[in-house]
């Protein structure tokens, strides 16, 4: 695994080759960073990048054109060696294809890049996803990226909260022991844009919200001016998520959710897939403010 940096009057960032995964965020004007630090005894990851699939399967397996193949939670991507397709001092272009191996538990041809790219204050991850076989194309692709919380020292996890930039009424939809998606949601915010935070939200797993009406997300506390903005217009789901009693917190936009517990697991019928013809490309991409 070999690392790179992106760096530019603002941000300094660090990514890693393997599953091209985030690994450091820092503002270049105050010296803080951003990220988790993948402490082993909580969660060794930073910011898994998720394809081809987003969340969990029913048992693992899908079923595409009468077999059944099976692909563990948030898909393949994460654990891959990535190529390099493009480097300069403020953009970085990562990306993986089908071959052999890949093909025998997701049967399809394709180009899968991830590019980051400082733009002034601003971190942009694009997600671009190239169907390079003959047949039309079936796949989930997410961020997972982990913040540390508290930011800075002299401030406690519950001084944060969550601050949408629509006001929601919404429920979070709970996963069941297995990880799939129950079939009623569980008021959370009522005509509200704020989510005090604390670690007990997370006790029970993720929270899981479809089609909000918000298109950014920050991390904000009335103790310290510094937070963190994601913005993810066109990801139709959202997860928030730490792992038990972790200093850190996930924002997580998602084109693709986990199976629902009454999953028919045909690949074709899965809640939120995305589907591209042949030849055809997809982008999706968030932003990261850091301050």
């Amino acid at each position: 695994m070999n690392t790179f940096t992106l760096s530019n009057s603002f941000l300094q960032i660090i990514i890693a080759s393997k599953g091209a995964e985030l690994q450091s965020v820092v503002n270049k004007q105050t010296g803080l960073e951003y990220m988790w630090n993948a402490d082993p005894a909580f969660w060794a990851k930073k910011s898994p990048v998720l394809f081809p699939i987003v969340g969990g399967l029913k048992q693992n397996t899908y079923f595409f054109n009468n077999k059944n193949y099976q692909l563990n939670r948030h898909g393949f991507a994460r654990e891959m060696e990535f190529a390099i397709a493009y480097q300069s001092s403020e953009k970085i272009i990562f990306n993986i294809q089908s071959s052999e191996e890949t093909l025998k538990i997701y049967p399809f041809h394709f180009v899968f890049s991830v590019v980051y790219e400082l733009i002034d204050d601003k971190l942009k991850v694009n997600y671009i996803v190239e169907n390079t076989g003959n047949e039309t194309m079936y796949f989930s692709v997410g961020a997972h990226p982990a913040f540390k919380l508290p930011l800075i020292d002299n401030t406690d996890y519950t001084d944060y909260f969550l601050q949408f930039n629509c006001i929601e009424n919404t429920g979070k939809w709970p996963l069941s022991k297995d990880g799939l998606i129950e079939l009623q949601s569980i008021p959370l915010l009522n005509n509200s844009n704020k989510l005090s935070l604390n670690k007990e939200l997370f006790y029970t797993d993720a929270l899981v919200f479809k089609h909000l009406s918000s298109d950014e997300v920050s991390i904000l506390s009335n103790k310290t001016k510094h937070g963190v903005s994601i913005s993810y217009k066109g990801f139709p789901y959202m997860g928030i998520w730490s792992a038990k009693n972790a200093d850190f917190i996930c924002i997580e936009p998602w084109c693709g959710i986990a199976d629902s517990v009454n999953t028919t697991q045909q690949l074709t019928e899965k809640e939120g897939i995305n589907i591209l013809a042949s030849k055809q490309k997809f982008e999706a991409s968030w932003f990261g403010k850091f301050f």
